[in-house]
């Protein structure tokens, strides 16, 4: 049977039941269908705990229309919670209206006084003594004499509203828990910056390199896997199968006689260098993060020693991985369904192990590669599994996939996801893409990281190209949403392909040992320092949902905004064309912003140039062979 007040369409939620996702500290909108009979106002709250609590917080829900029902819930904790929606007859508001509507036509409101004066003996019962004392006072005085409008003005007083606004009527319904992750706020927002130690000359080397990383800005710094590289069938220069000497071969191709996933290459140090990374780092205010990648090389012990988690092929080879037309004949994909189950559980709780192991010297923070390879029912298993002894852990999904496999993995419990920003680059593509990333339902379980670059990956829209380029989809990146990294040689303007039917470098740093200049006089270093104060000073940027598109005369300028005038606000305008100089005027939604009419200013963040807009329409013009790819306004009255 229905409950008194149908509860529906609960949010935030994943499709399968899984838990939504908060930040420590984030404002996480909650809405609801609320359904009542009748002509009887409702009122309704969102209640939360933390998992193993018995404390509940509240905050109000307030009316949108059409029975939409909105509020915001604030985490404190990190870890499993859950929420619940709940809802009554306000017979407060409803007898409040009555009567004053009542007292307006000139009817007698004799009874609907005793009414009232009836249900504030019953309340005052429910508040504390000073705040009962008022209410017991005031149905007193409404059942004195004198004239009805001057007995009903203390029971209608608005600070006496707020005194019984949220008690519940004996009749109320309740939704059902719906379950809540909330993480750290690492893992919804910041700036990732990835290198290759070995390219440093190893663990101490890269070490010395992380004051640039930190001057730059940059919250994470991520390295590809730093186990022990196979022989057998190691990859040479360009993913030649040919092999000098001096090659170094893949990092993926993981393992060999010096160990597997819970070793350190002696060529890039120990586990104790390992560990002065970490400390180096943090004491500049820099997590690591670290790739899981989970596949072996030939000469990985799990091979050996576990035949039975890899798939044999017809002539009784071990298959190797592929991605066609690509070949990766150094590694083997492992098997996670072998045909005996406990076969199984032995090879996930050795995967589980591996985190383990690297969280126990300092790790919190996880690239995984190509999650979409494996078992969702496996990444259920494990993020749960960790994350019931870790909660603080963050996982980012690496599925360069098909949307709706990425949108699982972020539902089964991924912190972040990379995302298809790396082949967006008109106008018309950008906004319709971060549009669905940022609206129901992806918005409340998914959170997108836009990298304009990997080490797999040089887009065509950036081989041969000049820095403005480069530049552009740096801007774009680090403000269309709170998550964004680059690859080192990123800043350089590393733009050479291997052909121009690939997406892969030239001389790619996957294969080689690459030393950087990274003084050089063309480096867009200043440009990545000033946008990550930007992103720093402005809380616009750091909240998934703010983000607004505004029309431009000119589809080669992409104009939007980030925030709203009543906390903080961007106007972001950024040239897609990195070749010639293109000018617009931009349309703002004024009145959705915040903006009252008259003049409003536009301070400039990226050059310190001022601005002054009259009105919803303002003239931008941007020259890329100048330097002037973008302008990010900080906008005030």
């Amino acid at each position: 049977m229905l409950p008194p007040i149908v509860i529906d369409d609960v949010r935030p939620r994943t499709p399968g039941g899984f838990p939504a996702k908060a930040v420590v500290g984030e404002h996480v909108m909650v809405s609801a269908i609320l359904i009542g009979d009748g002509h009887d106002l409702l009122a309704g709250r969102v209640r939360w705990r933390a998992i193993g609590s018995d404390e509940w917080a509240s905050s109000p829900l307030t009316l949108e229309g059409n029975d939409l029902w909105t509020g915001e819930l604030v985490a404190t904790e990190i870890g499993p919670h859950e929420l619940v929606v709940e809802a009554w007859t306000d017979r407060y508001s409803t007898w409040r209206h009555e009567i004053e509507v009542k007292l307006q036509a000139g009817q007698d409101v004799a009874l609907e006084l005793e009414e009232g004066a009836l249900l504030l003996d019953e309340l005052a019962q429910r508040v504390a003594p000073p705040d009962g004392e008022r209410l017991g006072a005031v149905a007193d005085a409404m059942r004195g004499g004198g004239p009805s409008a001057a007995r009903l003005a203390s029971a209608t007083a608005d600070d006496l509203a707020a005194v019984v606004a949220g008690l519940p009527d004996a009749r109320f319904s309740s939704s059902p828990p719906h379950p809540l992750w909330v993480d750290r706020p690492i893992a919804a927002h910041a700036a990732w910056y990835e290198l290759f130690p070995r390219s440093f000359g190893g663990l101490a080397g890269a070490a010395r390199h992380l004051p640039y990383v930190a001057d730059l800005g940059f919250d994470v710094v991520y390295l590809p896997p730093i186990h022990p590289i196979g022989v057998t069938y190691r990859k040479g220069r360009d993913n030649s199968l040919t092999l000098s000497p001096d090659d170094p071969g893949s990092p993926w191709a993981i393992g060999s006689a010096d160990g597997g996933h819970d070793a350190v290459h002696p060529e890039l140090g120990t586990l104790a260098d390992f560990d002065a990374f970490v400390a180096a780092a943090a004491e500049l205010g820099l997590e690591v993060a670290l790739d899981y990648a989970l596949q072996c090389s030939p000469d990985h012990p799990w091979v050996h020693d576990h035949p039975e988690w890899f798939r044999r092929r017809p002539d009784g080879s071990i298959r190797y991985a592929e991605n066609p037309p690509k070949k990766y004949q150094d590694i083997h994909p492992i098997e996670f369904w072998p045909a005996a189950d406990a076969d199984r559980v032995a090879l996930w709780e050795a995967c589980r192990d591996v985190l383990e192991h690297w969280i126990g010297h300092g790790v919190r923070t996880f690239r995984v590669d190509n999650p979409h390879t494996k078992p969702l029912a496996f990444w259920e298993w494990l993020l749960r599994d960790v994350r019931s002894r870790h909660p603080e852990v963050v996982f980012l999904s690496e599925a360069f996939t098909q949307p709706a496999m990425m949108a699982k993995l972020a539902e089964v419990g991924f912190s972040q996801s990379y995302t298809y920003f790396t082949w967006r680059h008109e106008a018309w593509e950008l906004r319709q893409y971060v549009t669905e990333l940022t609206e129901h339902p992806l918005v409340e379980y998914m959170r997108p990281s836009f990298w304009p670059n990997t080490p797999d990956i040089l887009d065509e829209h950036l081989r041969h190209a000049p820095p403005s380029a480069f530049a552009l989809r740096l801007v774009l990146a680090a403000t269309l949403v709170p998550a964004y990294g680059i690859y080192s040689g990123y800043e350089l303007i590393e733009n050479e392909p291997a052909s121009d039917t690939t997406t892969e470098y030239l001389h790619s740093e996957k294969y080689e040992i690459k030393v950087r200049d990274y003084d050089q006089p063309h480096s867009l270093a200043p440009l990545i320092r000033t946008l990550h104060q930007i992103r720093r000073r402005h809380p616009a940027v750091w909240a998934l949902r703010d983000v607004r598109f505004h029309p431009s005369d000119n589809e080669q300028v992409l104009a939007y905004s980030r925030g709203h005038l009543d906390r903080d606000l961007l106007l972001v305008v950024v040239n897609l064309d990195p070749h010639r100089a293109q000018e617009t005027l931009v349309h703002l939604d004024v009145y959705a912003l915040g903006i009252a009419p008259g003049h409003y200013h536009l301070h400039d963040e990226l050059t310190g140039a001022r601005y002054e807009w009259d009105g919803d329409t303002g003239y931008v013009r941007l020259d890329p062979t100048h330097g002037q790819v973008a302008h990010v306004f900080h906008i005030t009255p």
